[in-house]
């Protein structure tokens, strides 16, 4: 059926203030939907049937968000406030989860189901989710995280990565699960820090990229270790890829060790990160004791990056609203992004790289022939939403609306 989506604002281009500071210019529209694609696109002026239509009343079109680094089996979610347990390192933290692994697998696709409907309600139609693989419970939260998500397939897209989030080289029966994992519905395999965790960088990257071609695959590593460690790993890594012919499948989450790196090496690394395809997903932490990954370098290299809320609430964390656009806002201020076009671009942090306008300012979203996939929400641009975090946003994905079920 045909669907008009009548009076969405859209930004069309940009012009400037006396003073010379950049404004974007928006204008009003009509949307017609089919088979979840983008028809036609009319000025609001024009008449278009009232019948099968859907008023937005000047809410501002954005492209859907995409949430690309998070734990959908992880979170606390609908049993009510937990605070987290003090650990001294990250090993401890471990260890305080696998104690609680089997009581919460009985309840991952509850717990799942109240994340997904977080996040669409806060504008998202994609999420990558990593999913424990482990010896305690096995495939027990991979089973309840694909339930939850086939039960919202018609509102969002998923990839599922297989983690071992307790090592892999740590239990033998790990690149046996890894392998069924990925057999039974999991679409990438996740790595976690050959030397903080799995003690060998060498025979753990190794095992990974056995792993994944065998099953044809791409990798998502976590990769916390910081410093020449965390360096010398994906450096290690990006040598194997090479060799092996492994190019265009590869990210790397966290990738700390590229925080303290000098900027020239930084610079270096990152035209490398670029030469072979490798996305970058951030989930922003933002601490006085840690500097930042240099996300604005490696865009400006050509590197994707893309962000995620990671877990929240949690055995690890009792705080975040679980909003990607919120974890855009802090970069943003965190960066001292405060102008336009530096607002309005960094949109595609959360957007897999769609922003409707380019840098110069000219319209290049939405176009005819597009999915037809919006956050609607209230605010005069892009910039102004990322800065002032509008509530009361409704998502529509490939033409269907998310109708909140509370």
């Amino acid at each position: 059926m045909k669907t008009w989506v009548r009076n969405v604002r859209l930004e069309t281009g940009e012009s400037t203030y006396d003073d010379g500071s950049i404004k974007t210019e928006t204008g009003l529209f009509h949307i017609q939907v089919s088979e979840g694609l983008i028809e036609n696109i009319l000025p609001a002026s024009s008449n278009v049937p009232g019948t099968n239509s859907i008023d937005m009343e000047g809410k501002l079109a954005l492209p859907a968000f995409k949430e690309m680094h998070n734990h959908l089996d992880k979170t606390y979610l609908s049993l009510g406030w937990r605070a987290c347990r003090p650990v001294n390192n990250l090993p401890e933290r471990l260890e305080l989860e696998a104690a609680e692994l089997e009581v919460l697998s009985e309840t991952v696709m509850q717990r799942a189901s109240a994340m997904i409907e977080l996040h669409l309600n806060n504008g998202v139609n994609h999420i990558r989710t990593h999913v424990n693989i482990d010896p305690f419970i096995k495939l027990k939260n991979l089973e309840g995280v694909k339930k939850a998500l086939e039960a919202y397939d018609q509102y969002v897209t998923y990839e599922i990565v297989a983690f071992p989030q307790h090592g892999l080289l740590a239990h033998e029966e790990m690149p046996g699960l890894l392998r069924q994992a990925l057999n039974s519905g999991a679409t990438i395999l996740g790595a976690l820090d050959p030397a903080g965790i799995d003690n060998d960088i060498e025979k753990s990257l190794q095992l990974t990229m056995d792993i994944a071609k065998d099953c044809q695959v791409d990798v998502d590593m976590h990769l916390h270790d910081r410093g020449q460690v965390g360096f010398y790993t994906m450096d290690k890594w990006l040598d194997m890829v090479k060799e092996q012919n492994y190019k265009g499948r590869t990210a790397f989450s966290h990738a700390f060790g590229l925080s303290g790196l000098p900027p020239r090496l930084q610079q270096q690394f990152a035209k490398k990160l670029g030469e072979h395809d490798v996305e970058i997903m951030s989930t922003i932490p933002i601490s006085i004791n840690h500097q930042l990954i240099p996300i604005d370098l490696l865009q400006t290299e050509g590197v994707n990056v893309a962000l995620g809320c990671d877990g929240f609430y949690d055995s690890w964390s009792p705080y975040f609203s679980g909003d990607i656009l919120e974890k855009l806002h802090n970069f943003c201020d965190y960066t001292g992004k405060a102008n336009e076009r530096s607002l309005r671009g960094s949109l595609s942090l959360i957007t897999q790289g769609v922003t409707p306008l380019t840098i110069e300012g000219q319209q290049q979203w939405p176009q005819v022939g597009m999915d037809a996939s919006f956050v609607f929400i209230e605010a005069s641009c892009s910039a102004e939403a990322i800065a002032r975090l509008p509530k009361n946003r409704m998502l529509m994905h490939k033409g269907k609306l998310y109708l909140p079920k509370h």
